[in-house]
């Protein structure tokens, strides 16, 4: 089955910032909405940001509006997060999954992959 494969975590300072990149497993694989979630420990898994191909909408929880950019690279069929001004509550596991519409809803999503850890030092 195809899952996705999350890379670009890492551990900075409150005020840094980082870029994560997700690719599925298998290159042909393809989906109408593809998103970030975040998972702190002891926390559910959260809908972080999302982005719709074609069409190129995007969707971000309120939390991180202004400070992240989900972008989508076609030919390279990635997705990325860049993520600015990060705080030490973004601190979590970032997973990067796909859906075949546009939701928030962690259930509505597969193809989950192994994650991302980031850890933002206050």
């Amino acid at each position: 089955q195809v899952h996705m494969v999350e890379s670009g975590g890492g551990a900075v300072p409150a005020g840094g910032s980082l870029r994560l990149s997700c690719a599925p497993s298998e290159r042909t694989f393809s989906s109408y909405f593809m998103a970030w979630f975040r998972q702190a420990p002891g926390k559910e898994r959260e809908f972080v940001a999302g982005m719709s191909w074609p069409g190129g909408r995007s969707t971000y929880t309120d939390s991180v509006k202004g400070r992240f950019t989900i972008s989508r690279d076609i030919a390279k069929n990635t997705v990325a997060l860049q993520m600015n001004n990060l705080k030490p509550e973004d601190t979590a596991i970032y997973y990067c999954a796909a859906a075949s519409t546009t939701t928030t809803l962690t259930s509505r999503y597969g193809n989950w992959g192994q994650g991302t850890q980031v850890t933002v030092s206050s």
